[in-house]
């Protein structure tokens, strides 16, 4: 798209003062355009538009107009998947089949789920001696989305569609690494008509946009998914007004493999958890513990198909593997590479940078990594990396693989390996992680619940949850 604009009370524009970012394609290391460097007053901007939205006809609007809305919003999205997902590839570094695959659809079903949902959504009524109560619910106001560069479409829609299904209006800012099709979406929007000022959109970077956005006086909730770190920032400034607030945060999360799995499924399985859009999915399993009778062979095994994964252009869908998000990033994860040899690692597979040619050759790609030899407690077992860098340790007994799941400050997801079904309930309940899969991986069901436990996160969104999170509901009495 070139150089991309705000979208503020219905109109694209720039920043009031002029100032731009250059977005930069990480497979290449070159610029692809500009965005808005929006500072305060461009929030406060959206934000009034955002607030003026709410007393028009989206104010008024009923349920089935809002569900036809977000149905239309979804055929808009399907009608240029393509479009979407060059464009979320080029932003990001991934390859354009998994976009093309996972991420624009998910975009799409995240509409229509929640068009559903809202369609579906049943009212609560207690009788008591003498009187009936009943529970109404109304929007909470104006919401704050603020969104990761991993993800980008797909996290954006996930939060987007149900604010807007419950009758909200939405200031949105996403990555400044990756604004391409949030802006697209914006384009989506205007052509299903949806009315002025009910979505905005500004680009810019956390500082000037994000903590102007999160404290501002008339936003009323934030919903967040970044970095631990950046979301401490982000309660600290929402807390002092009340805002309902969500925060999906980072990960470090176990891959249990006990000797009982079907030993190609776990492989293939703690394979896809480790390295699915380079490693950079909060959900990623970068932690892969092996029972000790297995562990051997389990690593020749995942070394083995970490070597064989395609890395490069990620417009060629032959390649497994694209671009990190950006070359500081792809520094960070190879700092971690270097930790693991002074931690007593070994460099099973990877580790390296792959050769490639022009332009690809000045792109933050990195091949796929399996270190071995790493006590459980270790840095570089226990610190989110966020890349394509797994570790594997043995265990010998079933308590002490859920010690070393549970050894950690997060508690996002997990994922249990085995054969025995009650071994399977078992630990899966004992692991600290708001998400666990039992012989599967990142496989999503939208109505349930989506968060983390102590560092990964506050609060939880999905189904119905995320209906009551973007509305109040109040009690209604009436004496008969």
């Amino acid at each position: 798209m070139g150089d991309l604009s705000n979208f503020v009370g219905g109109a694209f524009q720039p920043a009031a003062d002029g100032g731009t970012l250059d977005n930069i394609n990480p497979a290449t290391g070159q610029r692809i355009g500009s965005m808005p460097r929006s500072q305060p007053g461009d929030v406060d901007a959206a934000v009034a538009a955002a607030k003026a939205a709410r007393s028009g006809p989206w104010g008024d609007s009923t349920v089935a107009q809002r569900a036809a809305m977000l149905d239309a919003i979804a055929d808009g999205i399907e009608g240029r998947l393509e479009e979407f997902a060059r464009a979320e590839s080029r932003d990001n570094g991934k390859p354009v089949r998994l976009a093309r695959t996972v991420d624009i659809p998910r975009a799409v079903a995240n509409f229509r789920f929640f068009a559903g949902a809202i369609r579906q959504a049943s009212g609560e009524a207690y009788p008591m001696d003498g009187a009936l109560n009943y529970t109404h619910t109304k929007p909470v106001g104006v919401c704050a989305l603020i969104t990761p560069w991993n993800l980008p479409l797909y996290l954006l829609t996930w939060k987007t569609a149900p604010a807007l299904a419950m009758g909200n209006t939405v200031v949105a800012k996403p990555s400044e690494m990756t604004p391409t099709t949030a802006t697209l979406l914006c384009e989506v929007m205007q052509a299903a008509g949806l009315p002025d000022g009910v979505f905005n959109l500004v680009h810019g970077l956390g500082p000037e946009t994000g903590a102007p956005l999160t404290s501002h006086p008339d936003v009323a909730l934030v919903s967040f998914t970044g970095g631990t770190a950046t979301g401490e920032h982000v309660a600290r400034a929402a807390a002092p007004s009340f805002k309902k607030l969500s925060l999906e945060l980072g990960g470090k999360n176990p891959t249990v493999i006990f000797a009982d799995a079907d030993f190609d499924d776990a492989v293939e399985g703690a394979a896809r958890a480790g390295f699915l859009n380079q490693g950079q999915i909060c959900l990623c399993g970068s932690r892969i513990l092996v029972e000790r009778s297995i562990h051997d062979r389990f690593v020749d095994a995942l070394a083995a198909r970490a070597e064989a994964m395609t890395v490069g252009d990620p417009s060629d869908d032959a390649h497994d593997m694209g671009a990190l998000i950006g070359h500081a990033h792809r520094e960070k994860v190879e700092g971690y590479i270097a930790l693991s040899a002074e931690e007593g690692g070994t460099i099973r597979a990877g580790g390296v940078r792959p050769e490639l040619p022009a332009p690809f050759d000045a792109g933050a790609f990195l091949r796929p990594t399996v270190i071995s030899g790493l006590a459980s407690t270790c840095r570089t077992a226990t610190e989110e990396i966020f890349g394509p860098v797994v570790t594997v340790p043995p265990f010998d007994t079933e308590e002490e693989a859920i010690a070393m799941a549970n050894g950690t400050r997060y508690g996002l997801a997990g994922s249990v390996w085995t054969t025995n079904l009650k071994r399977g309930h078992r630990v899966a309940a004992a692991l600290d992680s708001g998400m666990v899969w039992v012989n599967t991986w990142l496989l999503r069901d939208l109505r349930v619940p989506f968060g983390g436990m102590k560092d990964s996160g506050v609060g939880r969104e999905g189904g119905h949850r995320s209906l009551a999170f973007y509305s109040e509901a109040r009690n209604i009495c009436i004496k008969l």
